[in-house]
């Protein structure tokens, strides 16, 4: 699992940060790329990060404010424009289909490709985690912050993998590698050909626990905060002030550098990055932000453009810049 930002900027862009939009790459076989918001301009941000279209899969929005969805037409079009035909989902609040309807019929643009757009019903309303979606690999929950709009945040939990067959163990019980090593793997118990029975669990090891990462919208301190970031690998949060400015941030519903770094102090994360960030703060001021946050919570970065972070499969956090 990788985090890229591609924009980290609020509300309009800057000549350092575009405006919001983070990816999710989920790394491996499946390869595939989950986008959390689209401000303007992120399309140029995705070619200009090396990344692949045809790999886009699904589109969560945290809320329909400009800085995080004027950039969806234009990409939609783009992925039609470069001929993928794998379908692409997007998530958000009412009035998102709305407004991809509406700026794709105004261009007479047309999609080649699938596209299914799934808007929170009432039951995302309420203060608990709302279940959007499910695969084998994975489930997301929504819930909705407070913001001047409805603004909703995210929890993508990777489902606890199966524990590695021990085949040292079954080797020394003079056991040849074959079918039963796949049937154990598979949880299921054996019987061999002289009545002996292997309980699978007493072959396999512990089972890895999946990672979890949390995306925040635009957002002031408030309950749900805490179920969504409930121990997760990653809390992404919004920090558009300093805590100087509190009073700014609580009159536009927004959150300072220290709301990000108490919530991810409450909420037991491994690591918080702060992004969202006023274009009042610039090159070396951001530096202030860095201290203010990691006087809270030291495990903790601030999200530049193009910037990524890793989440490796053993839950060891590492980061990097581009």
């Amino acid at each position: 699992m990788e985090l890229t930002f591609l924009g980290t900027g609020a509300g309009m862009p800057s000549n350092q940060r575009n405006v919001t939009s983070i990816v999710l790459r989920l790394l491996g076989d499946r390869g595939a790329i989950w986008m959390f918001d689209c401000g303007e301009g992120t399309q140029h941000q995705y070619m200009r990060a090396s990344l692949k279209l045809s790999k886009l899969e699904r589109i969560f929005i945290t809320h329909l404010h400009g800085d995080h969805l004027f950039g969806l037409p234009g990409l939609l079009t783009s992925r039609a424009h470069q001929g993928v035909l794998t379908p692409l989902t997007i998530f958000g609040p009412q009035g998102i289909k709305s407004y991809i309807d509406s700026a794709l019929k105004a261009s007479q643009s047309h999609l080649e490709y699938k596209l299914e757009v799934i808007e929170f019903d009432e039951a995302s309303h309420t203060d608990k985690l709302s279940s959007i979606y499910e695969d084998d690999h994975y489930r997301i929950y929504a819930a909705r912050l407070e913001h001047r709009i409805d603004s909703y945040g995210y929890r993508v939990e990777e489902k606890d993998k199966p524990g590695k067959l021990d085949y040292r163990k079954l080797t020394k019980l003079g056991i040849p590698s074959g079918p039963e090593f796949g049937l154990l793997k598979q949880g299921n118990d054996v019987t061999l050909s002289d009545g002996t029975v292997l309980i699978a669990a007493d072959f396999i090891g512990d089972s890895i626990p999946g990672r979890v990462v949390t995306i925040l919208g635009d957002t002031r301190t408030c309950l749900n905060i805490s179920h969504l970031a409930d121990k997760a690998d990653v809390l992404v949060h919004e920090a558009t002030f300093s805590k100087e400015l509190q009073h700014l941030a609580y009159d536009y519903h927004h959150s300072t550098t220290e709301d990000a770094a108490r919530a991810a102090l409450q909420g037991g994360v491994g690591a918080l990055i702060i992004t969202h960030i006023s274009p009042r703060y610039q090159e070396e001021s951001t530096e202030l932000l860095l201290r203010e946050i990691q006087d809270i919570f030291d495990n903790s970065y601030i999200a530049a453009d193009f910037w990524s972070f890793t989440i490796d499969k053993k839950k060891h956090l590492k980061s990097y810049s581009e």
